[in-house]
């Protein structure tokens, strides 16, 4: 047996971090037991585990997938832990000792407030501070167990820490993107291998970031959170008598202007090198000339807290794959895919040379092109000192896969260029790879999409003037993110987020998370928030959770936010006559859907009372279930009968007694389905005239942000899985496969970003790395490869892969909170199919073999299946088939090239339209062409020699 991934609240040995609740977990693995036994937790004080403050006692009910300590913790204090395991076989483990240390907690601050004693409080500052280390602090931090040094830190304003010049930690973008009048996070550093015997200097460079900066959706209404840069740190270290050492920010700290003229997360930075005072956070300068910071009192920021943003750090480097020389006498970098961070270059220019690089996401004519980024600048420019250098920004980010260069004496050398890839550091959990190459792409797209919008918050885009935590966007994208990626912690600090503005708005939640709205309970709701679907993210977020990762600390956590939200939108009704509708207030609506009144409008054509009202319906019903798992059984039955009422309410507005719609789009039927809110006697009925509506759209979806992360799910759930795979291998727009051959490496905001001759659609809302719509990988995990919940946490769990006859196979890999699930399946010949299973331990799998009525449930194990279909898998081509795919594939090509060359010669004015399969095409004709068609071509002939040809991509 063996253990691993052993956390705290979801993160492996946590620095610092918020601990309002301890929770331990952990993922075992054995080759001989099955199921956990019982296990056992213990505390202590030491490494050696001798000074235990806490024994579990060996107990069966300790599940792995979350235990609360009963732990009194004390402030800036590091506590070791290990987990010993016992199976159903007799084997036992123990995991290796793990810790954790707590922050400041709610201990008294001895650092105060500084900022500088400038006129001019835009202009960037450096603090320093010189301090001394006895002679014996290098012996203690080598014992095993000192606590060593220790550097706590909160600032407004994005702040660079270096020691004895070196940077401190890999992080970037610190503090982080928060609500600062809720809270201002507190940051803990390990600095003992940084200090030295004798002189030390700690130095600061703080820059706007979200803090200060031009930043914000809602632009006139939008103001930074302080007027000034400030700055509050401890640094603690213990000597060899047990005392400790505090340096504390306060008037004896010293200031000088930074290098960094200007910052901002949209405009970029402007970095001048010959401003630098070299050796700046060395001992050895002499700081005589630099002036004395101030402190401060500042107005507008909340609580200091101890942090929970994850470390935002470079998790990925690329290599540009070429430099593109443009009609227009540019050089363009090709990063080769749309990513998020910046490029750190080396540069040896003239001083005072201005090499500027400009960030893009598309070419338009081949050219450099940021046109969609609307006001944000999106620039770095460094002034040279004239020495060789290595160059890239201290404190904003860009999206981008092509970069202009200018300035440069020379042609740009691609070995002086490299991409950083910049998101929070969350651990990859799932992979899946299919036998189609698009699909491939298009799942890649989906997680460079996370990748670079999970940067501390869930953002829309990571390139225009937003990059905002939009709360509909996070909510839609939840399952598929927690695939992809660890996702725990990361939203855990933005639900944190959520609730404390929340507070501030009477339960309200807002459409962005944080708001940037200083002030904002005195601000009018259609533009704060109260939005259907994006405020249901207090609620539907944490359950979300909660059913993945098997830990109900999250639902304990977030009670009264998800509450509060509810009863927020229950007051909004009771306002309106307690119809048990959602009728009043903005709503966004099924945004972006293509069925809407006015053509390129962002609301679609689904009733905005029907959608509202089913998220009413549904987080209800979700706020019930929870206050049951936590033992809330006044508020369980509460909020299960209002959820029934707005059913029943909802039913008799929209949908008659035999199930017909009074809503005719795709979205209203997919939420009737996804949200139960019509009997069961008429789902099938509903299902229908889904697909009803798809077969009219000739398989082409009109959903928006609303429907389209359940669509292919419903679909499936109903009986149409193949329905499903025909939306997400249509090829043209709309669809998802549209952008992939239009050359996507992210997925887009718009079906339509990029017209098909590659121009860009508009400019004012258009992002190119947007990852709603990227909510179909969800589908390809449960549906495609099979994988999907019975039990919290993967304690048991289903594998049924759907199958399709245009797919060969698929392999999917995830690390579900009780260990590694694996699935493969794939047909050989066209008659054989063999399909893969890897089940955790302590786990139960209940496996449906595709293509069969087999069914097995199967326990922790690697198991194998080969059996023959009773018929042939692979689909053949058809006249059902477009004429335009028909001609890509050199098999088909050659079999209807002589129907297009006939249909080239009718005239423009009796021509069909194009994206037509043949079977339309022929019947969109007048009879007489048709006829003279036929005559010239034996179409029975065609059409058997195009079913002989099969659907296989591999």
């Amino acid at each position: 047996m063996e253990i691993l991934s052993c956390r705290i609240n979801h993160m492996q040995q946590p620095l610092g971090f918020a601990m309002e609740h301890v929770t331990a977990s952990w993922i075992a693995d054995s080759d001989i037991s099955k199921h956990q036994e019982a296990a056992r937790i213990k505390v202590a004080l030491d490494r050696q585990m001798s000074c235990i403050i806490y024994d579990s006692g060996k107990k069966r009910e300790l599940e792995s997938t979350g235990v609360e300590l009963p732990l009194k913790l004390e402030p800036r204090r590091r506590y070791y832990w290990n987990v010993q395991v016992w199976g159903d076989a007799g084997d036992e483990a123990v995991s290796d000792v793990n810790w954790f240390e707590t922050g400041k907690r709610k201990e008294a601050w001895q650092g105060e407030w500084i900022t500088t004693p400038w006129e001019d409080k835009g202009q960037h500052p450096c603090f320093r501070k010189v301090f001394q280390v006895p002679k014996d602090f290098g012996e203690k931090i080598e014992r095993e167990d000192a606590f060593g040094a220790r550097l706590y830190v909160a600032g407004a304003g994005l702040f660079h820490l270096e020691i004895n010049g070196r940077k401190v930690g890999e992080e970037y973008l610190s503090p982080g993107c928060n609500a600062l009048d809720g809270w201002v996070q507190i940051y803990t550093y390990d600095i003992g291998n940084y200090l030295r015997p004798g002189k030390n200097v700690i130095g600061v460079m703080l820059g706007n970031g979200w803090t200060k900066g031009r930043f914000g959706t809602f632009r006139e209404i939008n103001r930074p959170y302080v007027p000034e840069f400030l700055l509050r740190a401890e640094l603690r270290f213990e000597v060899r008598d047990g005392n400790e050492t505090v340096i504390a920010t306060g008037a004896d700290w010293k200031c000088v202007p930074s290098p960094v003229l200007e910052d901002g997360i949209y405009d970029g930075e402007v970095y001048d090198a010959g401003r630098e005072i070299s050796g700046w956070s060395l001992p050895e300068i002499d700081d005589s000339d630099w002036e004395i910071a101030v402190t401060a009192i500042p107005d507008n920021l909340g609580p200091l807290e101890d942090r929970l943003s994850l470390p935002v750090v470079i998790k990925e480097k690329r290599n540009p794959v070429q430099v593109i020389h443009t009609p227009a006498g540019e050089q363009v970098l090709d990063m080769g895919q749309n990513m998020t961070g910046w490029i750190r270059f080396q540069v040896q220019e003239p001083k005072g040379a201005r090499i500027r690089l400009s960030y893009g996401e598309v070419l338009q004519d081949g050219n450099f092109y940021n046109g969609n980024l609307r006001s944000a600048k999106a620039e770095y420019m460094y002034i040279s000192d004239g020495k060789k250098r290595v160059a890239e920004p201290h404190f904003t980010f860009y999206g981008f896969r092509y970069v202009r260069v200018e300035g440069l004496s020379h042609p740009v050398n691609l070995d002086d260029y490299v991409g950083c890839v910049v998101y929070s550091d969350m651990e990859e959990t799932g992979t899946v790879v299919t036998t189609d190459s698009r699909l491939n792409r298009l799942y890649e797209n989906a997680k460079w999409s996370q990748k670079g919008n999970f940067l501390d918050v869930p953002t829309d885009c990571p390139q225009r003037d937003e990059r905002m935590g939009w709360s509909g966007d996070a909510q839609v994208f939840c399952k598929t993110a927690s695939y992809n990626m660890e996702t725990y912690a990361f939203y855990k600090k933005y639900l944190h987020d959520l609730w404390k503005e929340q507070k501030m708005c009477g339960g309200m939640v807002g459409n962005v998370i944080p708001s940037f709205l200083p002030g904002k309970s005195e601000i009018p709701s259609p533009v704060q928030g109260g939005s259907a679907a994006w405020g249901d993210a207090a609620v539907i977020i944490p359950w979300t959770l909660y059913r993945h990762y098997g830990d109900k600390e999250i639902l304990k956590c977030q009670y009264p936010s998800m509450k509060a939200w509810v009863d927020w939108v229950k007051e909004q009704d009771e306002a309106d006559g307690g119809k048990r509708l959602w009728s009043t207030g903005f709503q966004f609506g099924d945004w972006l859907a293509l069925d809407g009144p006015a053509k390129g409008g962002t609301q679609g054509g689904t009733d905005t009372v029907l959608i509202a009202s089913a998220y009413y319906k549904y987080s209800a019903e979700l706020l019930g279930k929870s206050a049951e798992i936590l033992g809330y059984k006044t508020d369980a039955e509460y909020y299960s009968l209002l959820s029934k009422e707005v059913r029943e309410a909802i039913q008799d507005e929209f949908y008659t007694k035999n199930g017909r719609s009074a809503v005719p789009t795709q979205t209203a039927h997919v939420l009737a389905l996804a949200f139960d809110l019509v009997s069961d006697s008429v789902k099938a009925k509903t299902a229908e005239g889904l697909m009803s509506l798809l077969k009219e759209t000739r398989m082409h979806l009109k959903t928006g942000f609303v429907g389209t992360p359940l669509l292919c799910k419903v679909l499936s759930e109903n009986g149409y899985s193949e329905a499903a795979y025909q939306l997400l291998f249509q090829e043209d727009y709309p669809g998802w496969l549209y952008e992939v051959k239009m050359g996507a490496t992210t997925i887009w905001e718009r079906w339509n970003s990029v017209m098909p001759d590659g121009t860009i659609s508009g400019t004012g809302m258009n992002s190119l790395n947007h990852y709603a719509y990227g909510s179909v990988i969800q589908w390809m995990y449960e549906n495609m490869c099979g994988i999907e919940l019975l039990e919290p946490g993967y304690k048991r769990f289903q594998i049924a892969p759907e199958t399709y006859g245009k797919l060969s196979g698929v392999k999917a890999r995830y690390r579900s909170p009780k260990g590694w699930i694996e699935i493969e399946w794939k047909v050989e010949g066209n008659r054989e199919m063999k399909v893969r299973v890897r089940v955790p331990f302590d786990t139960v799998a209940i496996v449906k073999l595709p293509l069969s009525e087999e069914e097995k449930e199967l326990s922790a194990g690697e198991y194998e299946f080969a059996y023959q279909l009773e018929n042939d898998y692979y689909i053949g081509y058809s006249f059902a088939d477009i004429l335009e795919e028909l001609l890509r594939n050199p098999e088909t090509e050659k079999i209807v090239r002589p129907l297009a060359m006939l249909l080239q010669k009718i005239p423009a004015d009796m021509a069909p339209p194009s994206g037509l399969s043949i079977q339309e095409t022929l019947e969109s004709l007048s009879p007489t062409v048709k006829k003279m068609l036929c005559a010239q071509i034996d179409t029975v002939e065609m059409e058997r020699k195009l079913k002989a040809v099969r659907m296989e991509h591999s």
